[in-house]
Parts: structure tokens; sequence; C-alpha cells
């Protein structure tokens, strides 16, 4: 009988399948992992994963429980086969390139969606720190309420669906997870060697109006990467995998279906 996996790090959270469960259920197509942002949960990508099951196995894992990011690039790592793509959406988006950095032999693409390749900067704990207050003294869903102009473009505030789902899932969470999960941000390495050593398909992008990450530093992020794809979206802040679906779809059965040849 198959010893069940340690859970050390994780708290209330599905375990990730078994890396030979995984092996057997992609042997004849291709698996894409996405990777979802703080506190978000699978309904981030639930557009991105209806468009791409018609190419691959798509998985999206949970990293409720985690407190670092080296931990939840190798839980994936344990579980996926030993070839395979993985999209990351902001802190997701750290997650691949801790994938990257550990296994870069086993990486077939790389998409980056609203992240950053810097590490935090001398103020960002302090700017952090507002948020998990507020968490603290008011609950998660004032969080989510104080949060959502920072994520979403204004012309998707009004957009109530979408305010609640996101909202659904910053409540999911609890304060020890969103510490856990800050804790990991604050932590994050230089990834700028990292992104010059990519040498699979790459497609960065972002919302033009992202607070969170820049066109510009995406902009530097692709110049880093050799024969990058990169897409600014327009009308778009730092959801785009919700905000912007039809176009994050296209984008992303490009980047399936690019084979690699310009990248050798």
């Amino acid at each position: 009988m198959r010893k069940k996996r340690q859970t050390k790090n994780r708290t209330n959270r599905p375990d990730f399948a078994a890396p030979a469960e995984r092996r057997v259920a992609t042997m004849d197509r291709p698996t894409v992992y996405l990777l979802p942002g703080l506190l978000c949960d699978k309904t981030v990508w639930s557009a991105q994963h209806a468009a791409l099951s018609a190419l691959a196995e798509v998985f999206v894992p949970d990293f409720r429980g985690f407190r670092s990011l080296r931990d939840m690039a190798a839980a994936v790592l344990a579980e996926a086969p030993e070839h395979f793509s993985v999209a990351g959406h902001s802190m997701g988006g750290r997650v691949a390139l801790e994938i990257h950095r550990a296994a870069p032999e086993r990486v077939n693409r790389i998409a980056l969606l609203s992240t950053s390749c810097r590490p935090a900067d001398a103020g960002e704990p302090a700017r952090r720190k507002t948020f998990v207050d507020i968490a603290r003294r008011e609950g998660m869903a004032a969080l989510a309420s104080a949060w959502m102009r920072q994520l979403l473009h204004p012309d998707h505030l009004t957009d109530r669906d979408m305010v609640d789902a996101i909202s659904r899932s910053i409540e999911s969470y609890s304060l020890v997870e969103l510490e856990g999960q800050i804790q990991a941000l604050l932590e994050r390495a230089d990834d700028a060697e990292n992104l010059r050593g990519i040498r699979c398909p790459a497609l960065i992008a972002c919302g033009r109006e992202d607070a969170w990450g820049s066109a510009e530093e995406h902009r530097t992020m692709a110049s880093l990467i050799p024969h990058a794809t990169l897409a600014i979206i327009e009308t778009c802040g730092h959801m785009a995998p919700m905000e912007q679906p039809d176009e994050v779809n296209r984008l992303l059965v490009e980047w399936m279906q690019n084979t690699g040849e310009d990248t050798k």
C-alpha cells in the first residue's frame, strides 16, 4: 500500500495527487498546470481550464497552508509528470519561476501573468501588513472589499459576478493562510537570472492597468527571456484571467501550440 505523503506546511488543504496517478492520466496528452495567486482558488482559472482542456490535461493546485514559494513549487514537481507546461498568475507566476529554477529540463513551456521578477523592496512588508491588519481586525470579507479596487480595472468593479467570485475566494482563506502566503512572497528571490535561463516557449502578459505589476515591468521581464512573447491586455487590471478571459484563452492556446522551434 502506498504511504500518504507528508503534509508539512499545509493546513486544511486537499492533498496533491501522487506522481504515478498523474503520469497515468497524462500519458497520451500534454499536461499544463495553472497556478493561482495570493488568496486565489481555481475560480481564477475557470475560463482557461475549459479552453485548454481540449488540448491538454489541466490541473489547478491549491496552495493553502504553504509558507514558501519553494515548497509550493516542490509540491507541483512532486506530482507532475516528467515534462509539463506551467502558467502562473500573480503569486503563481513566482511559483512557476521557482519550478523553472529547480527543474528547467522538465518545463516544456512557461507563462507568467500579472507577476514580477523583483525581490521585495524595503517598503513592501509594511504595505502587506496593512492588509493583514484589516483581516485581523475586521475579517477576510473586509479585506476583500478593501482590496478590490487594486485588483480590477475600474470598468469591472460593477461586474457583480466577478467581484463576488473574487470575494468568495479571498473569504475562503484563514488569517493564518493569508500570513503564510504573504511570508512566502516577502521571501521571494530576484529572478532576473532565472528569466535569462528560460529556453522553452515563454509568454509574458499583464493588464494595461495592473496596479500590482506594471506593463513596463512585464516588458523588462520579456526582454530577459530569449524569444518570449509579450502581451499587454487592454481594459484589464490585475485579474487578467477573469477580466479578459477570451484574450487570455487565445494567448494560452497559442502558447500551448508553440512547438518551441524558434527557441532552439
